[in-house]
């Protein structure tokens, strides 16, 4: 377990570490771009992208408010609701994420990937799924 909880804390680090480095891009930043760009439309409800990055809406709003800076994001009023806002990759955020790729990957393979030769890979990934499905949300529960 004490693995595992310093594995939690080191490899966001250094994945960020590098992108920053080599891309100018925080790890926040392009797991909100990469959610995007999986989305339907491309798009997604600040709530849900919050949800996708594990991340709370406030932090998330900070983190669509600097991608928007660079016209790799815009915010749309959301149709169903008129209330709620979209966030929405622009074809230059594509484009951005497109190029910070190679080096998230690079990163991935060093810090995570290099690590787990002889593993069932298959069954890691399965096993990582359920824990991450079984946690809480990162808002505060506001039904109280």
């Amino acid at each position: 377990m004490r693995a595992f909880a310093r594995a939690v804390i080191t490899v966001p680090r250094a994945l960020d570490a590098d992108l920053l480095r080599g891309q100018g891009m925080s790890l926040s930043e392009y797991n909100a771009l990469m959610n995007l760009s999986k989305a339907p439309g491309q798009r997604l409800r600040m709530g849900d992208l919050a949800a996708a990055c594990a991340l709370s809406i406030s932090g998330m709003t900070r983190i669509v408010t600097r991608l928007a800076e660079q016209d790799l994001v815009r915010r749309e009023r959301s149709p169903d609701d008129g209330r709620g806002q979209n966030a929405v990759l622009t074809d230059r955020g594509l484009q951005r994420l497109r190029q910070a790729w190679p080096t998230h990957l690079a990163s991935m393979r060093r810090h995570v990937l290099d690590h787990l030769q002889g593993l069932d890979l298959p069954a890691l990934a399965a096993a990582l799924q359920r824990f991450a499905a079984g946690m809480p949300s990162t808002e505060p529960d506001t039904a109280r």
